[in-house]
């Protein structure tokens, strides 16, 4: 469970997000459904980023750019759980072998 603190950032980071979406003109509502949608901090602040640099002008854009950081965001998890199963294969390989 996320302590505190976590929770306070990742709160922050969704007003944020929200706070975004809504100076492009777009109602809060809309902004809650990415956030919801993005979940994490990092996407979060990762998105809010895009908005403000990036001047979307479509709601199509916007939701484009989520479904983007969501999949960078799965192939990085897939990335990580493939170097942890490497990483046990190499270290089974590597094991002390017992007297045969």
């Amino acid at each position: 469970m996320a302590d505190a603190s976590e929770r306070a950032r990742r709160e922050a980071a969704r007003a944020e997000l929200i706070d975004a979406i809504e100076q492009l003109g777009y109602p809060a509502e809309f902004g809650e459904v990415i956030a919801h949608e993005l979940g994490g901090e990092k996407s979060m602040r990762h998105m809010t980023a895009y908005l403000r640099g990036a001047d979307p002008h479509s709601p199509e854009q916007i939701a484009d750019e989520m479904l983007a950081i969501l999949d960078q965001r799965h192939r990085w998890v897939e990335q990580k759980i493939g170097e942890r199963a490497n990483a046990s294969v190499t270290a089974w390989y590597n094991r002390g072998r017992s007297a045969e």
